[in-house]
């Protein structure tokens, strides 16, 4: 019996790391191909991987590259991403990510997710501040 428990137990796992494992994916691919728009400045495309609720908020797809161009520059004009592994925090689906900006700087995001009827989107990002190391 205890070996039938462990079975399922180690099954169930197995089945969430594959699971967190595409969802990681299907993540990268979504912000990978939004700064990749944004590098070509494709705006409608960028808009494309926004929530319904970031296009209800934006309204349209100029608005919106003009809030990206002023507000987060480093994303506007990015070289290189890096993803850290995905979280749940608050009940939000959070993920990490290292953009590296024109200028070889790195800044952190953290990219909200939601899956909505078109896949996975970009619900909100948030600047992740470095830590204070000082004295």
């Amino acid at each position: 019996m205890e070996r039938l428990i462990a079975l399922v137990l180690a099954a169930g796992v197995g089945a969430y790391a594959a699971g967190s494992l595409d969802a990681q994916a299907a993540f990268d691919d979504v912000i990978s191909d939004q700064l990749d728009a944004f590098k070509d400045r494709d705006i409608a495309g960028a808009f494309e991987f926004a929530s319904p609720t970031i296009k209800g908020i934006f309204g349209n797809p100029q608005n919106f590259g003009m809030m990206v161009q002023r507000s987060f520059p480093m994303i506007w004009d990015n070289a290189t991403a890096r993803y850290l592994p995905q979280r749940e925090e608050g009940g939000a689906i959070l993920q990490r990510v290292i953009v590296t900006d024109k200028d070889g700087v790195s800044h952190v995001f953290d990219y909200k997710m939601i899956e909505t009827p078109d896949g996975w989107q970009i619900d909100g990002v948030n600047y992740v501040p470095a830590p204070d190391l000082g004295a």
